[in-house]
């Protein structure tokens, strides 16, 4: 036979229910306050959250475009940003936009190579033929295209994140076939993995907070990324040499969460916008300088750097290309064709 509740015990579940309650009432009104704003026509905020740290060149041109989305909307919207992974990894931080919990962030496209498998094209080495082939993509009907294909985001605009090349502890890389029998860090891309396999390399896809330990104990030979991520994770401090192989220019991309997105005016998806391409362009600038101080850096600390014959790296991935799934393949001669 069960026992009634005592009077004490009561009360503790009723007001836990209360508490419960009124937490979901103020759950509620909070989300509804930031997707359609209050009803006295304060200005709507907006929540970004990145993991970079506040010098980085893509915080920096984040926190410009939030000034724009200011001073265009007259203080109507605005963009609050939390860097340095405040409120999650970028991976954390790309989850949340798709489900909806904060409203924009910013991904490397390779992040997203699992969920769409288009993007892989972007990473493929040597596809870009310059700079300006690179922009003419991102910027065009193709980049416009790629951004519409993410589940539950939208793509706003493109940074970059440089030309990413091979830097290595003990031993140099002066030609592909120097690549064989090392093990180089690779971000969990399967196509970065597939590149260093082609160059006889052992890929090891290990996370970036753990990669100068693991360049430092010896756990890997070698890592491939952009300059001014030697730079600021430090990587110069135990690496002897810097291979300019150039291999790929995988971009980041400024995301926003579609429901986000189709619950703002026409008015306000035009300020975001604007101020998102002029953010773009800002970075680039930024980005330019970032990769000169970086190269000074490293010059002081007595690295390396080393000029290759890129056709003979490029030659080594025709398997690659050849192997490439039929909606990245169809991607890529796209890309190829931009002129």
């Amino acid at each position: 036979m069960s026992r009634p509740f005592s009077p004490l015990t009561s009360q503790l579940v009723g007001g836990t229910l209360i508490a419960v309650l009124l937490l979901s009432l103020g759950y509620a009104w909070h989300v509804r306050s930031s997707l359609r704003g209050t009803a006295d026509g304060s200005a709507r905020i907006l929540k970004l959250g990145h993991g970079l740290p506040t010098d980085h060149p893509v915080h920096m041109a984040m926190s410009r475009m939030a000034e724009r989305v200011h001073e265009l909307s007259g203080g109507k919207l605005e963009i609050q940003i939390y860097p340095s992974g405040m409120i999650g990894s970028e991976a954390e931080c790309l989850k949340q936009v798709q489900n909806n919990q904060i409203d924009l962030s910013k991904t490397s496209t390779a992040v997203l190579e699992s969920s769409v498998p288009e993007i892989v094209a972007f990473s493929v080495p040597y596809l870009f033929r310059d700079g300006e082939h690179f922009w003419k993509v991102m910027n065009g009907p193709i980049g416009r295209k790629v951004g519409d294909m993410l589940p539950g985001m939208r793509g706003l605009a493109y940074y970059d994140a440089g030309l990413r090349s091979f830097y290595t502890t003990r031993k140099p890389i002066r030609k592909a076939d120097d690549v064989k029998g090392l093990k180089i860090r690779t971000q969990q891309s399967r196509c970065a993995m597939d590149m260093v396999s082609s160059f006889g390399g052992a890929p090891t896809p290990i996370p970036w907070g753990e990669l100068y330990t693991a360049l430092s104990q010896g756990t890997v030979d070698g890592a491939e990324n952009n300059l001014p991520s030697f730079d600021t994770g430090r990587h110069m401090e135990v690496c002897r040499y810097f291979t300019f192989s150039e291999h790929s220019r995988v971009p980041d991309m400024l995301v926003i969460s579609r429901a986000t997105w189709e619950s703002l005016t026409p008015q306000q998806q035009e300020w975001i916008e604007k101020a998102a391409a002029e953010s773009s362009l800002y970075q680039r600038e930024l980005w330019i300088e970032s990769e000169k101080q970086a190269r000074r850096k490293a010059e002081e600390l007595g690295v390396e750097f080393i000029d290759v014959d890129r056709k003979e790296f490029a030659e080594k991935m025709k398997p690659l290309y050849d192997g490439l799934p039929p909606e990245t393949a169809a991607l890529v001669r796209e890309i190829e064709e931009v002129k």
